[in-house]
């Protein structure tokens, strides 16, 4: 059997060249390197924007470290019994994301040791996945949403995503109206609350914003609240995006089953990694629900090319992991004229290259 010989994690932060407010600057990564009993070699990651890189880190460099050494390296055979070893931590979030650390740099190693990449080895089902542009904008001025909006025409997206949610609602119709004037009828345009309003005011505002024609209302209510999403879809007819902050299978199942949402977006890092994102899928498979990975796309454009049905990769401005100078490596993927693709690499194709003068906490083999 091959084993998980050694695993190795370094803590740094990346900073964003357009800050998505004044608080969040930078992003923290947990870099992650695996070396299994043959020999191969696997790189992966854990990723959070603002809050509890050290403690996800921690879980990483002791916990899961100790747990997974000379255990098995195939991807996905230890999962499940990780997450168990991890639950006094708690079922989701920072023990989740911890745990895609481990197991991304477990599928790099095994896609590497074929050399071919980790979707070949899922099995790809198309060949390039549709774009769209995205931004964390809600503390940008009209002008500014609006030349935002226009970069993302300029590079041809057929589709954008903008933040709603002040406490204004007469200011969030007038920017959304804006954006659509600006859009035109053939481009699709998703608005996220980013969990802000509670059932009341999500009501009032998605009947006020639908005169705009969103694809979907992205984290209307708070994660937690399956009863209020149940009732919110049931009351409006613009669809309901939810996932990217819900942390289990058992969780989106629990969603599938109320009827709470129409489209899904687990976030690949914060589930746990690519192991847990397939059985998501297949969830929402059975369930007849869209699956449009969130964020990071350079790891979900990879896995939004193995799915089913016609998924939506969101690019955020400024934001991918290549375009910051985070990666060792050439991008593993493309992003032009509204459409993902794969470049040429072998695994995940995503290593992260050492900031000079970072942060790391602790770093070397365990």
């Amino acid at each position: 059997m091959t084993t998980i010989e050694r695993f190795e994690t370094r803590l740094q932060r990346i900073p964003l060249t357009r800050p998505w407010g004044t608080d969040v600057t930078s992003v923290g990564v947990i870099a992650t390197h695996v070396v299994r009993s043959d020999g191969a070699e696997g790189w992966g990651f854990s990723w959070t924007p603002q809050i509890g890189a050290s403690a996800v880190h921690s879980l990483l460099a002791d916990d899961i470290t100790a747990f997974a050494l000379r255990r098995s390296a195939v991807p996905g055979e230890i999962w499940q019994s990780a997450w168990e070893h991890l639950h006094e931590a708690g079922g989701g979030g920072i023990t989740t994301i911890a745990l895609a650390g481990l197991d991304l740099a477990l599928w790099d190693a095994a896609a590497r040791a074929d050399d071919v990449t980790v979707s070949a080895r899922i099995g790809r089902r198309r060949d390039r996945v549709r774009a769209y542009g995205s931004g964390v904008n809600l503390h940008y001025s009209q002008d500014e949403l609006l030349a935002q909006v226009q970069r993302w025409i300029d590079a041809g997206f057929p589709a954008v995503k903008i933040k709603v949610g002040g406490p204004d609602l007469a200011e969030d119709v007038d920017r959304v109206a804006g954006v659509r004037e600006l859009l035109g009828p053939d481009r699709a345009l998703m608005i996220d609350a980013n969990q802000r309003w509670d059932l009341a005011r999500a009501t009032t505002a998605i009947e006020a914003l639908s005169a705009f024609d969103p694809a979907w209302i992205e984290e209307p209510l708070r994660a937690d609240d399956l009863a209020a999403h149940s009732e919110l879809a049931r009351r409006i007819d613009v669809p309901v995006a939810v996932g990217e902050n819900i942390h289990t299978a058992h969780r989106f199942a629990d969603f599938l089953r109320a009827d709470a949402a129409q489209i899904l977006q687990p976030n690949i890092v914060r589930v746990g990694g690519i192991t847990p994102f397939l059985r998501i899928a297949e969830l929402a498979a059975e369930h007849g629900v869209a699956v449009h990975p969130h964020l990071l796309p350079e790891l979900s454009g990879q896995l939004a090319i193995t799915l089913d049905g016609d998924p939506w990769v969101e690019d955020v401005e400024d934001a991918g992991f290549g375009a910051l100078g985070a990666l060792a490596d050439p991008a593993p993927v493309r992003i032009a004229d509204g459409y993902l693709t794969e470049a040429p690499h072998s695994g995940l194709g995503i290593r992260f290259a050492p900031v000079l003068g970072g942060e790391p906490d602790r770093t070397g083999p365990r």
